[in-house]
């Protein structure tokens, strides 16, 4: 028999047919990527093209219909792992493109593979994986530069060196890069010093521009990472990743719209048909759901309708977002096309890169890069028990236990009769949290949830527009409305003298958090 590899040395590919691919999925047992004599089949196991799903049989093999092209990919079952190569990526997948990707679009694309290969093999290692596991959680590293590639080596990926925790794996939510996809090997070699193995999502600023129809837009993420669409399982939790961007928009040919072709959401169907429906399902995408603004149209929701019908006999979901650069909770029920026995949720989270690398450098000279919501730029753990998750947001160059950042005036005029309030931003907040705040040692009291501009940040934005000499960097983004903001009055009963304000906050995962700040009451200056 006539073996040989594929790059990455994955598969044990034989030679020609047409129009299906064939293979076994087996046990590696000496891992060197080729099914040996003693190495069985392993059943029941998920191999897709990116809209079919099927399963093995008892020896192991697998028959799918093919496009002229296709990835064909496993979807790894739990306690057993892919190959990882040296970059640290998983490598589950075969690219099959005979042609190539097209020639002439700016950025590189997939070589031509040339005809369907015999046979695809897929070898998978087996490895006991802990219910209780870890894992991290970046959104939108995307640097423009290599300047901006220094600032996420040097703002991000060298603190999570030393504080990656118990972490088994990360993944990115898209916006590798900004643009520029010649920047993709220089975000892989920042992320594999990690050393871990990491999954990523395509953004929109991840996209071949030149494409002509949605299914050419990923060609060079392709080549990079393999598919924009697949999934994976890990102990109880079965993840899947999606491009959720359509380019060019279907509707004038011009930008993007957030949406699914319809073969992506036949293989989430498909591939959740053989998922126990007490497993946690997990999605990874790019694009929130939900508009930022009520008549911002910037997802075709018929779409977004048959991904919530497809995943509503699961009750536990959990979705993962980025895009906004800014942090939020949002939630869907009836209102919204949510069918299930309790509100999906969906974690539209923080970015590694903050406000697009804006603002003054902080103490290592990595523009603070606070969100426009007040959220400071940082990166997300997410713990998994058995099929429940805790989500925790970690503020890059902070201590763990920054999680509410509080605004009050330095000083306040005694008497204290002031429109002046105390304002604290729970980043990981949402409008059901409990947060309160007490003075000196006062009584709790509940806080007032309220939607609006984070004070701190939009003074720090207005620094820029005051100062007699430009600052370093760029002149941070306009503040835009927090959905994590809570308010309260002074007390007028104040006395002159150094007081201190506590504001606690419970999550929703039950995790509790503490800031607190002080100023003092003096005597009014009265103007002569």
């Amino acid at each position: 028999m006539n073996k040989y590899l594929v790059p990455f040395s994955l598969f044990s590919v034989l030679v020609f047919s047409q129009q299906h691919a064939t293979g076994t999925v087996f046990e590696d047992l000496n891992k060197n990527g080729i099914i040996d004599r003693n190495e069985k089949g392993i059943a029941n196991v998920s191999v897709s093209n990116g809209a079919d799903v099927v399963l093995t049989d008892k020896n192991g093999r697998y028959t799918l219909p093919i496009q002229s092209d296709n990835i064909i990919f496993v979807i790894k079952p739990a306690n057993y792992g892919t190959a990882i190569d040296e970059n640290q990526l998983p490598k589950f997948y075969y690219n099959y493109k005979p042609a190539g990707s097209p020639a002439n679009f700016k950025y590189k694309g997939v070589a031509p593979t040339g005809d369907l290969p015999k046979e695809i093999n897929f070898p998978l290692y087996a490895k006991k994986e802990d219910p209780n596991f870890q894992i991290l959680v970046f959104g939108d590293p995307q640097s423009y530069t290599k300047k901006e590639i220094d600032y996420f080596r040097r703002g991000i990926i060298n603190e999570v060196k030393n504080n990656k925790k118990q972490a088994v794996f990360g993944i990115s939510l898209g916006d590798l890069v900004g643009d520029d996809l010649n920047l993709h090997p220089d975000y892989i070699a920042s992320v594999k010093q990690l050393g871990l193995p990491w999954y990523n999502v395509i953004g929109n600023h991840d996209m071949n521009y030149d494409a002509k129809e949605d299914s050419q837009s990923d060609e060079t993420f392709e080549s990079h990472f393999g598919p924009a669409n697949y999934a994976f399982n890990y102990a109880h939790v079965h993840f899947i990743v999606l491009d959720d961007i359509l380019y060019p928009d279907p509707r004038d040919g011009k930008g993007y719209w957030g949406g699914f072709r319809k073969e992506q959401l036949d293989f989430v169907e498909n591939d959740l048909k053989n998922i126990d429906k007490n497993k946690l399902v997990v999605l990874a995408f790019h694009i929130q759901l939900t508009p930022e603004n009520p008549e911002d149209d910037h997802f075709r929701m018929e779409d977004r309708q048959r991904l919530f019908d497809i995943l509503q006999p699961y009750p536990n979901v959990l979705m993962m977002s980025a895009h906004t650069h800014k942090q939020t909770q949002l939630f869907y029920g009836k209102k919204e096309g949510w069918d299930g026995i309790k509100k999906l949720h969906e974690y539209n989270a923080g970015t590694t890169s903050g406000d697009w690398y804006s603002g003054r450098a902080d103490a290592i000279g990595v523009p603070l890069s606070t969100m426009r919501d007040g959220t400071f730029r940082g990166y997300s753990f997410i713990d998994f028990k058995d099929n429940q998750y805790n989500i925790k947001y970690k503020v890059a160059g902070q201590p763990e236990d920054f999680q509410i950042n509080i605004h009050i005036p330095k000083v306040l005029p005694y008497p204290v009769d002031t429109t002046a309030e105390i304002f604290a931003n729970f980043f990981i907040g949402e409008k059901n949290s409990m947060v309160e705040y007490r003075i000196d040692d006062g009584n709790w009291k509940n806080m007032k949830y309220t939607e609006t501009f984070d004070p701190a940040y939009t003074a720090s934005v207005l620094e820029w527009d005051f100062t007699d000499k430009l600052f370093q960097g760029n002149r941070p983004s306009n503040p835009e409305v927090s959905k994590h903001i809570w308010s309260a009055r002074f007390s007028k009963k104040l006395e002159k003298g150094q007081h201190t304000v506590e504001v606690r906050a419970t999550d929703q995962f039950g995790n509790k958090h503490a800031a607190k700040r002080t100023f003092s009451v003096e005597d009014v200056k009265i103007i002569p």
